[in-house]
């Protein structure tokens, strides 16, 4: 049995988890006339997680607002996170710490990007302690989490561990709450969207079908993956549902509800694209919105494909959820542009 519940019955039910105010809510939704008609259509709006205020905003504060709000329910006053050396969830876990005076441990997977710019540099400028490690994403980063944890702990500090799988369901309830802000925007704007696409794997997406599905919209959610993970259907899956555990809502997801692809990835995760630098420059010279080359690019870079393929028709209306990323850009300027013996910019991938 699946139950349909009004927009007010979601949100109480959200209200009911605990949250801290870190965030700029609701994000705007705004519409992209320029990127429609250079696209030929369909009419295209965003969803701008991009202006969700902490540290150049981005998805990570909806999921921290219930993350964090969490930890402090639970009498936190350390955070420990760890993820890619641009990551952008660490740079906003950073920001959310030291909004809320809380300790923030970051450990950090070392890679190409390992430079101090970027994501990286914000780290360090909240005030987060950071260690560069090297075993990759993965359960051996989340193992260096624990540990550093339980070093916090033995000092007497109380240490909050940011990890899947229960912040990958925080994550969904969080955006089964963005849906409830897109399903009042809608109603606002007289619009009523048949698509919304997100780069995503993991709790983003999971609750963009969550709440579609409980409120009975159209809306279908599309995710763009940037990371080729096999059980990422699974994983998006298992936070819709565990999420609807924590809201108490009488639905279950699906596999075949999960619609999750994979082949805008490229050569791997963190490496460019030809098609996510033309998403990326579109974006920008049409509607002066920056992308980031790692996430919404890639997924930008999904959704004008499905519109040259037909899958998204002319007549239909798309949402674009962007979720931030944008500092990541400047991290990866030698990848856009780079000078001549004279020292003028040569525009790469043109």
């Amino acid at each position: 049995m699946n139950d349909i519940v009004t927009r007010e019955e979601l949100c109480r039910s959200i209200e009911l988890v605990p949250q801290v105010d870190i965030g700029h809510f609701p994000t705007p939704l705004e519409e992209c006339p320029r990127l429609s008609e250079a696209l030929g259509g369909p009419r295209i709006f965003m969803k701008r997680e991009d202006c969700s205020g902490l540290a150049f905003g981005g998805n990570k504060v909806r999921q921290l607002t219930f993350t964090i709000g969490e930890a402090v329910h639970r009498g936190a006053d350390t955070i420990v996170h760890g993820a890619a050396s641009q990551s952008n969830h660490c740079r906003q876990t950073a920001a959310a710490a030291a909004r809320l005076g809380l300790k923030c441990y970051l450990r950090l997977s070392r890679g190409q990007k390992s430079t101090l710019q970027g994501n990286l540099l914000l780290d360090y400028l909240a005030g987060a302690d950071v260690e560069l490690v090297d075993p990759p994403l993965g359960p051996e980063l989340d193992a260096i989490k624990y540990a550093t944890a339980e070093q916090l702990e033995a000092a007497g500090l109380k240490p909050y561990v940011i990890a899947h799988p229960r912040s990958t369901a925080l994550a969904a309830v969080a955006f089964a709450w963005c849906v409830t802000e897109i399903h009042a925007q809608q109603q606002e704007l007289g619009i009523e969207a048949d698509w919304i696409y997100a780069g995503s794997t993991g709790g983003t997406q999971a609750g963009l079908i969550l709440g579609s599905k409980a409120l009975g919209t159209k809306l279908k959610p599309v995710g763009i993956t940037p990371i080729r993970w096999d059980d990422r259907v699974e994983r998006i899956r298992n936070a819709a549902n565990d999420a609807a555990k924590i809201l108490n809502l009488n639905l279950q997801i699906a596999d075949d509800e999960v619609e999750n692809s994979d082949d805008y990835v490229g050569e791997a995760y963190g490496v460019v694209s030809s098609e996510c630098i033309d998403a990326l420059k579109l974006a920008a010279r049409t509607e002066g919105i920056f992308l980031d080359p790692v996430y919404t690019s890639k997924a930008f870079a999904g959704l004008i494909d499905h519109v040259r393929k037909g899958k998204i028709t002319s007549d239909e209306t798309v949402i674009f959820l962007h979720t931030g990323g944008t500092p990541a850009l400047f991290a990866y300027n030698e990848e856009l542009f780079a000078t001549d013996k004279r020292g003028s910019l040569i525009e790469l991938w043109d």
